[in-house]
């Protein structure tokens, strides 16, 4: 036998009072989950690490990223296309390779007031090669020399370029900063 158990719409459903107080517990719990969050959160806070973001954005590390792709893109091809007796055209390629992109360097911040002036330092190039080009005769290869602020090198009778010196300047509304770098170059 079947029995059939007639109830009112409704009827199953706790009352009101008690659904409002259920509804309650579950937000209280809800919060009370996610208050290690939010606690985490404030206490770590978002932010840009200024460190960083002061380091790679100063004037001075934005030249010397740029020179250091410049210097490698001009001088990769340079054993290839010059042989050691036409070094001075080496050098002269090299620095007509440069040109474009040291124009693009003195010209890239202007309109946010930072303006860099870049040359090159012919005593750093100097410096460079007395520093770092062995001398004597048990040297692996043949002699460095330093022109107009590129340090080339003999080797096998082909043109390498070693480093290339810069002078650059940057002058801006909140500073005044002179910085010469010497750029390695593809050895």
């Amino acid at each position: 036998m079947v029995r059939v158990t007639r109830r009112a719409p409704g009827a199953d459903r706790p009352p009101a009072g008690e659904r409002a107080q259920l509804v309650l517990a579950a937000a209280a719990l809800v919060a009370v989950a996610l208050a290690p969050v939010v606690v985490a959160y404030l206490q770590l806070g978002y932010h840009a690490d200024v460190t960083a973001s002061a380091e790679y954005d100063s004037p001075g590390r934005n030249a010397e990223r740029l020179l250091g792709r410049a210097v490698h893109d001009a001088t990769r091809d340079v054993p290839a296309d010059f042989a050691w007796g036409e070094r001075t055209a080496a050098v002269a390629a090299v620095r007509a390779d440069l040109r474009p992109r040291l124009d693009a360097l003195r010209s890239s911040r202007v309109e946010s007031g930072t303006v860099y002036q870049v040359s090159y330092n012919r005593s750093a190039a100097e410096a460079w090669r007395d520093s770092s080009c062995p001398g004597g005769p048990n040297r692996q290869f043949g002699p460095c020399e330093a022109r107009r602020g590129v340090v080339v090198q003999n080797r096998a009778g082909r043109t390498h370029v070693l480093a290339v010196a810069f002078d650059v300047r940057v002058v801006s509304e909140e500073s005044e900063m002179a910085l010469t770098l010497v750029v390695e170059g593809v050895e």
